[in-house]
């Protein structure tokens, strides 16, 4: 039928063109379409298109009538070319820098230009106004910066005219958080980890030790605790709090539908009435009490940092994530942002922090763009009250060789440090067995 069409159709012409012919005849004559979302009237949608391009014989150089129909459809009610990039699960950021040039990163951490752009800088606004309509947001003069939400892992943030050029159009960063269930096996693959150092991380959370992954934007920290957070018990209840969206989804379910752990996801939520915002902090406070066993706040930006150190210091197993650039400047970066909350001495908040977190993960994303945990901390708190900072693991860079052109690093991890004896005791008092403490104990390298 394609081929036939192509061959019958009397006027070829560009594709914007019939876009925009067909948008008016759409939206005129049947605008309730494109504000809803059922199958059905997306298929109503798609026949009216079909209709009018077989009555006025209208066709594009290289597309059959399905291809044409369903590019028309995408561009007036989804999100253009974008759709197919949103929903893989190989996608972790589409980063528009202007109408014209958009690159993908990839799980695999490539980050590449797409074939595909908008039309005109009015075109990429019109499409990114689409996809901050999912969050009620809007996008205008008075409101140049917005950040939105799509889904409960897909986050946009668009900086429009008035603070970028006109000829750009839009620029906008649009965030996929583990788009596909990464599991620990994914992580060896990719070479984030060893695997003892995965199931160091995991097992220490999972007997009561408080940890926090640091490091910069797109370093891989949200992808790492979520899945430490997956591999607790299902009999243990869990209590997450996120920063206006939600990313994590934790819960499980049997063949049967049936949820069989024990999760309880919140987020915050803004207000122009600052006596109906829900803080961070006001999710922490509640949190205590609906009894959970684990706390993860998903990020300390702010004030809520000192009621994590809190929570952490009081028996609960919390998991955090910190914007820093080591392990030592992690607890640094925690007191500056306890001093939001009190105004307390320095020295004070440091004992705090690191007595709630004592064991700190970095994760960095390099030059090549593979993503690896750099360093394994612990703090240990001596007799005298002072606190000694060990490193347990490390990622030493070897080599930076050139293969076809692309930068490879080249380098192994490796254990530097048994974990502490109080460390050990503590473990040992909060039921890890044996066994599983003993693989703890030795020295050994890991490639």
């Amino acid at each position: 039928m394609s081929g036939s069409f192509l061959e019958s159709a009397k006027n070829i012409r560009d594709f914007s063109d019939i876009l925009h012919e067909v948008q008016e005849y759409i939206s005129g004559k049947y605008a309730i379409l494109i504000s809803h979302d059922s199958e059905n009237q997306r298929e109503q949608m798609k026949s009216y298109i079909t209709k009018y391009l077989m009555d006025y014989s209208l066709a594009v150089e290289g597309l059959s009538l399905d291809d044409l129909v369903e590019t028309l459809y995408s561009e007036m009610a989804e999100y253009s070319f974008l759709t197919k990039y949103l929903f893989r699960s190989d996608i972790e950021e589409i980063n528009i820098n202007a109408w014209n040039d958009i690159k993908v990163t990839y799980s695999s951490g490539e980050i590449l230009p797409i074939a595909e752009t908008f039309n005109s800088p009015g075109h990429a606004i019109d499409v990114i106004r689409r996809l901050l309509h999912k969050s009620g947001m809007i996008l205008d003069q008075s409101q140049p910066i917005v950040v939105g939400h799509l889904s409960e892992r897909i986050r946009i943030t668009v900086l429009g005219q008035g603070v970028i050029d006109p000829a750009i159009g839009v620029a906008v960063s649009i965030r996929i958080v583990n788009p596909k269930k990464l599991v620990k096996e994914d992580f060896i693959k990719q070479n984030t980890a060893s695997e003892e150092m995965l199931d160091f991380l995991s097992l220490a959370h999972r007997y009561g030790e408080s940890l926090c992954i640091t490091g910069a934007t797109s370093s891989g920290k949200t992808t790492l605790m979520s899945w430490i957070l997956s591999t607790l018990p299902d009999g243990k209840r869990l209590y997450t709090i996120e920063n206006g969206t939600r990313e994590f989804n934790l819960v499980k379910k049997n063949e049967k539908g049936e949820v069989i752990n024990n999760v309880i996801h919140t987020v915050t939520r803004h207000s122009d009435d600052p006596k109906q915002n829900i803080t961070m902090v006001k999710l922490l406070e509640t949190g205590l009490t609906v009894n959970p066993d684990y706390i993860c706040v998903a990020e300390m930006k702010s004030e809520e940092a000192f009621f994590a150190q809190e929570s952490a210091r009081t028996g609960h197993g919390v998991t955090t994530t910190i914007h820093a650039s080591s392990c030592i400047a992690t607890y640094y970066r925690m007191v500056t942002l306890c001093k939001q909350r009190y105004d307390m001495d320095e020295r004070t908040l440091y004992n705090l922090v690191t007595e709630a977190f004592p064991i700190i993960a970095f994760s960095k994303k390099l030059e090549d763009n593979s993503r690896h945990i750099m360093e394994i901390t612990e703090c240990e708190i001596m007799e005298d009250g002072s606190r000694e900072i060990r490193t347990l693991y490390k990622f030493n860079v070897t080599d930076n060789a050139f293969s076809d052109g692309k930068l490879k690093i080249v380098g192994k991890y490796e254990k530097i440090n048994d974990i502490s004896p109080s460390l050990e005791k503590r473990l040992l008092e909060n039921g890890m067995p044996s066994n599983l403490l003993e693989r703890f104990r030795g020295g050994g390298n890991h490639e």
